[in-house]
């Protein structure tokens, strides 16, 4: 699932969603006699296996097979297809992990997929210790200045003022909250991002000095959605302690 906040930088530019309601309306015509009978006319997709091949899948980090597929809306008559509607929609299905991906993925290596990854688990990141900020509803000019320090310096992204402005009204305005928001994203982190996450949003919380309750109980949850045992929670956040950001 994406949320709003996922909407601004960078987004994986080949995932592919094929999830889309199956339509059927009713119409009735008069027989002989006067009498009525029920004709179903609707829509389906018919999905087709255009090719097989190898590629590097980024969800399963290793080359697997894969059937790129066409995906095709038809007119229904008594649930048999009869007319197409709409243009085929591709899409690459991995046998592995069954994960979808836009027929670009094909053109990727696995250094571009790996980049594009490490790109996208930074703004991620970031926007978990956002997200941390945001658990009491406020943010302050100290904690402004230590989220840009934790993007410039600690996550090597760049950010200004601006877009984290905009990030801030996004997430305030769809009610994200950072438990949900990584819950979500970390499932295809590795052990040390997740460590290097915990960190920044470790840091984020505790920008004015102190932890406030939304924050530190937010923190606490971190450890079960991350899936850290006690000893790689409390390492993650020792090594936080011992970053110091350059004036």
């Amino acid at each position: 699932m994406t949320s709003e906040i996922d909407k601004i930088g960078r987004e994986p530019p080949y995932r592919y969603d094929t999830t889309t309601p199956v339509h059927v309306p009713q119409a009735y015509r008069a027989g002989p006699a006067g009498e009525r009978f029920m004709i179903l006319i609707g829509t389906m997709n018919l999905t087709r296996t255009r090719e097989q091949g190898q590629y590097y899948c980024p969800t399963c980090h290793s080359t697997q097979e894969y059937r790129l597929r066409a995906r095709r809306p038809f007119l229904t008559l008594y649930f048999i297809p009869v007319v197409p509607i709409g243009d085929a929609e591709l899409f690459v299905q991995c046998s592995g992990c069954r994960d979808k991906w836009d027929p670009t993925v094909l053109e990727m290596n696995k250094q571009e997929h790996e980049s594009i990854q490490v790109e996208q688990f930074r703004d991620e990141a970031m926007r978990s210790a956002l997200l941390i900020v945001l658990e009491d509803g406020t943010t302050s000019r100290r904690e402004i200045k230590t989220l840009q320090a934790i993007a410039n310096q600690l996550l090597d992204r760049r950010m200004d003022r601006e877009e984290l402005g905009e990030l801030c009204s996004i997430a305030q305005q769809n009610g994200i909250r950072a438990h949900n928001y990584v819950l979500t994203v970390s499932r295809r982190w590795t052990q040390s991002q997740k460590a290097e996450a915990l960190g920044a949003m470790f840091l984020a919380a505790t920008a004015e000095g102190k932890l406030q309750k939304p924050q530190s109980k937010a923190l606490a949850g971190m450890r079960d959605v991350l899936e850290m045992t006690e000893k790689e929670y409390e390492t993650a956040i020792e090594a936080a302690l011992h970053w110091e950001p350059i004036e």
